[in-house]
């Protein structure tokens, strides 16, 4: 599948295609809905230049969030390590 972005919304955003494409795959990496993997072939960057790109960005490699914190307590619990 190709999208095709028009020129009038790339001169709006500013960015040159690359950073377009990187922002879409940034974006898409932050909100879950893609994996490192896919993200840094969006972005036409190595995994390893995509984890890079994020830590200039301040973004986490990975989330964690309370739910995941009591899942890990819960399974600490079962295993009688708490």
């Amino acid at each position: 599948m190709s999208i095709v972005i028009s020129d009038a919304i790339l001169q709006a955003s500013q960015l040159t295609p690359s950073e377009f494409r990187q922002e879409i795959a940034l974006h898409l990496f932050q909100t879950g809905r893609l994996t490192l993997n896919y993200a840094s072939r969006l972005a036409h960057m190595e995994p390893k230049e995509f984890r890079q790109f994020l830590k200039q960005r301040k973004i986490p490699l990975y989330s964690y969030d309370v739910e995941d914190f009591e899942v890990d307590l819960k399974n600490l619990r079962e295993l009688g390590r708490l």
